[in-house]
Protein backbone atom coordinates (compact mmCIF):
# COMPACT_ATOMS: atom_id res chain seq x y z
CA UNK A 1 0.00 0.00 0.00
CA UNK A 2 1.31 3.41 -0.94
CA UNK A 3 0.09 6.61 0.61
CA UNK A 4 -0.32 8.26 -2.80
CA UNK A 5 -2.70 5.52 -3.90
CA UNK A 6 -6.33 6.55 -4.47
CA UNK A 7 -7.59 3.12 -3.41
CA UNK A 8 -5.77 3.46 -0.09
CA UNK A 9 -7.33 6.88 0.43
CA UNK A 10 -10.79 5.50 -0.31
CA UNK A 11 -10.23 2.65 2.14
CA UNK A 12 -9.19 5.14 4.82
CA UNK A 13 -12.21 7.34 4.11
CA UNK A 14 -14.58 4.38 4.43
CA UNK A 15 -12.83 3.12 7.58
CA UNK A 16 -13.22 6.41 9.44
CA UNK A 17 -16.32 7.95 7.83
CA UNK A 18 -19.59 6.06 8.24
CA UNK A 19 -22.00 8.90 7.41
CA UNK A 20 -23.24 8.78 3.83
CA UNK A 21 -23.57 12.57 3.71
CA UNK A 22 -19.99 13.13 4.89
CA UNK A 23 -18.71 10.57 2.39
CA UNK A 24 -20.62 12.35 -0.38
CA UNK A 25 -19.10 15.64 0.75
CA UNK A 26 -15.65 14.07 0.47
CA UNK A 27 -16.49 12.87 -3.04
CA UNK A 28 -17.79 16.32 -4.02
CA UNK A 29 -14.60 18.03 -2.86
CA UNK A 30 -12.56 15.29 -4.57
CA UNK A 31 -14.42 15.90 -7.85
CA UNK A 32 -13.98 19.67 -7.66
CA UNK A 33 -10.29 19.38 -6.78
CA UNK A 34 -9.55 16.92 -9.58
CA UNK A 35 -11.26 19.31 -12.02
CA UNK A 36 -9.11 22.19 -10.79
CA UNK A 37 -5.98 20.02 -10.98
CA UNK A 38 -6.75 19.42 -14.68
CA UNK A 39 -7.39 23.13 -15.20
CA UNK A 40 -4.15 24.17 -13.50
CA UNK A 41 -2.02 21.32 -14.93
CA UNK A 42 -1.45 19.74 -11.50
CA UNK A 43 -1.44 16.15 -10.24
CA UNK A 44 -5.05 15.04 -10.35
CA UNK A 45 -4.49 11.96 -8.17
CA UNK A 46 -2.85 13.87 -5.33
CA UNK A 47 -5.43 16.65 -5.41
CA UNK A 48 -8.23 14.09 -5.40
CA UNK A 49 -6.73 12.33 -2.37
CA UNK A 50 -6.66 15.65 -0.52
CA UNK A 51 -10.34 16.13 -1.33
CA UNK A 52 -11.25 12.62 -0.22
CA UNK A 53 -9.38 12.85 3.07
CA UNK A 54 -9.81 16.47 4.17
CA UNK A 55 -12.61 15.57 6.62
CA UNK A 56 -12.06 11.82 7.08
CA UNK A 57 -11.42 12.29 10.82
CA UNK A 58 -14.43 14.57 11.40
CA UNK A 59 -16.83 11.95 12.79
CA UNK A 60 -14.30 10.80 15.38
CA UNK A 61 -12.92 14.27 16.15
CA UNK A 62 -15.59 16.84 15.21
CA UNK A 63 -14.36 19.78 17.26
CA UNK A 64 -11.36 22.02 17.31
CA UNK A 65 -8.62 21.61 18.13
CA UNK A 66 -8.91 17.91 17.28
CA UNK A 67 -10.12 18.18 13.66
CA UNK A 68 -8.07 18.16 11.43
CA UNK A 69 -5.00 17.70 13.66
CA UNK A 70 -5.88 14.15 14.72
CA UNK A 71 -6.45 13.21 11.10
CA UNK A 72 -3.09 14.67 10.14
CA UNK A 73 -1.41 12.49 12.77
CA UNK A 74 -3.15 9.40 11.36
CA UNK A 75 -2.10 10.35 7.84
CA UNK A 76 1.51 10.84 8.97
CA UNK A 77 1.53 7.39 10.60
CA UNK A 78 0.24 5.92 7.33
CA UNK A 79 2.95 7.59 5.29
CA UNK A 80 1.02 10.38 3.57
CA UNK A 81 3.19 13.16 2.18
CA UNK A 82 3.65 16.39 4.09
CA UNK A 83 2.15 18.41 1.21
CA UNK A 84 -1.10 16.44 1.58
CA UNK A 85 -1.19 16.83 5.36
CA UNK A 86 -0.37 20.54 5.20
CA UNK A 87 -3.10 21.20 2.63
CA UNK A 88 -5.63 19.38 4.81
CA UNK A 89 -4.56 21.26 7.94
CA UNK A 90 -4.91 24.56 6.09
CA UNK A 91 -8.50 23.98 5.01
CA UNK A 92 -9.65 24.90 8.53
CA UNK A 93 -8.71 28.54 9.07
CA UNK A 94 -8.61 28.13 12.87
CA UNK A 95 -5.53 25.88 12.56
CA UNK A 96 -3.51 28.92 11.48
CA UNK A 97 -1.65 26.68 9.02
CA UNK A 98 -0.93 28.90 6.02
CA UNK A 99 -2.25 27.81 2.65
CA UNK A 100 0.89 28.26 0.59
CA UNK A 101 0.50 25.66 -2.16
CA UNK A 102 -2.03 25.97 -4.94
CA UNK A 103 -3.43 22.60 -3.82
CA UNK A 104 -4.03 23.92 -0.29
CA UNK A 105 -5.71 27.05 -1.64
CA UNK A 106 -7.86 24.98 -4.00
CA UNK A 107 -8.97 22.70 -1.14
CA UNK A 108 -10.08 25.74 0.84
CA UNK A 109 -11.82 27.12 -2.25
CA UNK A 110 -13.67 23.88 -3.01
CA UNK A 111 -14.69 22.76 0.49
CA UNK A 112 -17.49 25.17 1.36
CA UNK A 113 -18.74 25.71 -2.20
CA UNK A 114 -19.09 21.95 -2.72
CA UNK A 115 -21.28 21.68 0.37
CA UNK A 116 -23.29 24.72 -0.62
CA UNK A 117 -23.90 23.47 -4.16
CA UNK A 118 -24.99 20.10 -2.81
CA UNK A 119 -27.52 21.88 -0.60
CA UNK A 120 -28.70 23.88 -3.63
CA UNK A 121 -29.21 20.69 -5.64
CA UNK A 122 -31.12 18.99 -2.84
CA UNK A 123 -33.82 21.68 -2.83
CA UNK A 124 -34.37 21.47 -6.60
CA UNK A 125 -37.54 19.65 -7.72
CA UNK A 126 -35.60 16.64 -9.06
CA UNK A 127 -32.71 16.93 -6.60
CA UNK A 128 -30.22 17.13 -9.48
CA UNK A 129 -26.98 19.08 -9.74
CA UNK A 130 -27.80 19.70 -13.41
CA UNK A 131 -30.68 21.92 -12.26
CA UNK A 132 -28.40 24.21 -10.23
CA UNK A 133 -27.74 27.56 -11.90
CA UNK A 134 -25.32 30.33 -11.02
CA UNK A 135 -28.07 32.92 -10.48
CA UNK A 136 -29.96 30.79 -7.99
CA UNK A 137 -26.73 29.97 -6.13
CA UNK A 138 -25.94 33.67 -5.79
CA UNK A 139 -29.45 34.38 -4.50
CA UNK A 140 -29.20 31.53 -1.99
CA UNK A 141 -25.83 32.85 -0.80
CA UNK A 142 -27.66 36.02 0.31
CA UNK A 143 -30.21 33.94 2.26
CA UNK A 144 -28.49 33.46 5.63
CA UNK A 145 -31.11 30.88 6.65
CA UNK A 146 -30.24 28.57 3.76
CA UNK A 147 -27.41 26.11 4.51
CA UNK A 148 -26.53 28.35 7.44
CA UNK A 149 -23.52 26.24 8.48
CA UNK A 150 -21.77 27.08 5.20
CA UNK A 151 -19.48 30.09 5.44
CA UNK A 152 -20.21 32.50 2.62
CA UNK A 153 -17.08 34.40 3.60
CA UNK A 154 -14.97 31.27 3.03
CA UNK A 155 -16.59 30.74 -0.39
CA UNK A 156 -15.67 34.27 -1.45
CA UNK A 157 -12.19 34.11 0.12
CA UNK A 158 -11.51 30.71 -1.44
CA UNK A 159 -12.19 31.95 -4.96
CA UNK A 160 -9.92 34.93 -4.32
CA UNK A 161 -7.12 32.70 -2.99
CA UNK A 162 -7.00 30.70 -6.22
CA UNK A 163 -7.35 33.84 -8.32
CA UNK A 164 -10.65 32.90 -9.95
CA UNK A 165 -13.56 35.36 -10.06
CA UNK A 166 -16.37 34.19 -7.78
CA UNK A 167 -18.96 33.64 -10.53
CA UNK A 168 -16.46 31.67 -12.60
CA UNK A 169 -15.48 29.58 -9.56
CA UNK A 170 -19.10 28.75 -8.72
CA UNK A 171 -19.89 27.85 -12.34
CA UNK A 172 -16.72 25.74 -12.66
CA UNK A 173 -17.60 23.70 -9.57
CA UNK A 174 -21.24 23.33 -10.69
CA UNK A 175 -20.02 21.91 -13.99
CA UNK A 176 -17.49 19.58 -12.33
CA UNK A 177 -20.09 18.22 -9.91
CA UNK A 178 -22.68 17.87 -12.68
CA UNK A 179 -20.27 15.72 -14.73
CA UNK A 180 -20.00 13.25 -11.86
CA UNK A 181 -23.41 13.81 -10.27
CA UNK A 182 -24.20 10.09 -10.19
CA UNK A 183 -21.37 9.57 -7.68
CA UNK A 184 -23.04 12.13 -5.43
CA UNK A 185 -26.57 10.83 -5.90
CA UNK A 186 -27.49 14.16 -7.51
Amino acid sequence: MTASDRESALALLFEYTKSDSLRKHAFAVDIALRAYARKFGEDETTWGIVGLLHDFDYEMYPTMPDHPFKGSEILKEKGYAEEIRTAILGHASYTNVPRESLMAKALFACDEISGFLTACALVKPNRKMAEVELGSVKRKMKDKGFARAVSREDIVAGAAEIGVPLDEHIQFVIEALTEEAETLGL
